[in-house]
């Protein structure tokens, strides 16, 4: 197996860090790496696999020894770097919005949909956080007793936005502990001891882009009908890392909880932590750093005939987004696509 050149664009940002750590965890072979970031970042120095490195400033010239590049800098970076990489014969694993809904790159979670990889033309995208975490779930149970139905609101942390989003979440809660004015920037409203029922901002059918891209990535990745049900609403809450989602499910066939039960606890990169007689469950410090997305809280569901609910928790900076990156990576090497 040839061992491939990465880039790791976006290498100073938090994803960028995290791809950076799961790269080494993960063991994932190797040529030769180079960090990048835009030329405001470019000369600071990483330490990865026990060397360090200078970070470059991204150019199109960059990436002519580059056989895979790890994503994470941002739609219009992506939009900007893609053709380049791909017109010198790289493949671009993009964490961003920018490529996730054309047809013709393949949108992949690892482990979940592996074979649309083969698919690529340079570019593979990678899911939304909440996505991610989801449709690791998902898969299990449709494959026991087919979706028909799915409605899920998603509780996510700040992390989600970025570093500024962290520092004005620890910014906001002081100023509130201390009784002083705050005025938001990162978000539309004060997000310390609060909950904001907005991500992104709002289409026409009142559902905001964030709850749009789970419902078509949904679809996409698990080769969903257009017209099969699903309903989503992000909320943002003041948790630094990890998000959590309440799912409820409609099937085609009954389902028993022990079987899904089972079936969760036996799928790919899934963790069943459910003992309510102990109060046991999951919650998003309790994932934070890790990699399995966490399942409780799994009952029947009352409301549809053949309905199943569950709470679902992971790492939105490993799952979510550098973890999924690096599983790529992993999958299109052992697959001899690049």
């Amino acid at each position: 197996m040839r061992k491939p050149r990465l880039a790791v664009l976006g290498a100073t940002g938090v994803v960028g860090r995290h791809i950076l750590e799961i790269l080494e965890q993960l063991d994932v072979p190797y040529e030769s790496i180079k960090l990048l970031s835009s030329a405001k970042s470019a000369g600071s120095r990483l330490n990865f696999d026990g060397v360090e490195h200078i970070v470059e400033e991204a150019k199109p010239e960059t990436f002519d020894d580059v056989d895979i590049v790890l994503a994470s800098a941002g739609a219009s970076t992506s939009k900007k770097f893609a053709p380049e990489i791909v017109k010198r014969g790289g493949l671009i694993i993009d964490n961003s919005s920018a490529f996730r809904m054309e047809e013709k790159v393949p949108l992949v979670i690892a482990g979940v949909n592996d074979a649309d990889l083969k698919e690529h033309a340079g570019i593979i995208a990678n899911p939304n956080c909440s996505t991610s975490q989801l449709i690791l779930a998902l898969k299990p149970l449709h494959e026991l007793a087919t979706i028909k139905r799915m409605i899920v609101s998603t509780y996510q942390s700040v992390s989600g936005a970025g570093l500024a989003a962290i520092n004005e979440l620890k910014e906001n809660t002081k100023a509130r502990l201390e009784d002083k004015p705050f005025t938001p920037v990162k978000f539309t409203q004060e997000i310390a001891f609060n909950c904001i029922p907005q991500i992104d901002d709002f289409c026409e059918n009142g559902y905001t882009k964030e709850e749009m891209k789970v419902t078509n990535e949904t679809r996409k990745i698990m080769h969903f009908s257009k017209d099969l049900p699903i309903s989503c609403t992000a909320v943002r809450v003041p948790v630094f890392v990890g998000h959590s989602e309440a799912i409820d499910l409609e099937f085609e066939k009954p389902i028993d909880v022990a079987q899904a039960r089972n079936a969760l606890a036996n799928a790919y990169g899934i963790e069943v932590v459910d003992d309510i007689q102990n109060k046991v469950f999951p919650t998003a410090i309790q994932a934070e750093g890790k990699d399995p997305v966490y399942i409780g809280r799994i009952r029947k569901n009352i409301a549809f005939e053949n309905g199943l609910s569950f709470w679902c928790v992971g790492d939105n900076l490993r799952i979510g987004a550098a973890l999924n990156t690096v599983r790529i990576c992993k999958r299109v090497i052992e697959m001899g696509l690049f």
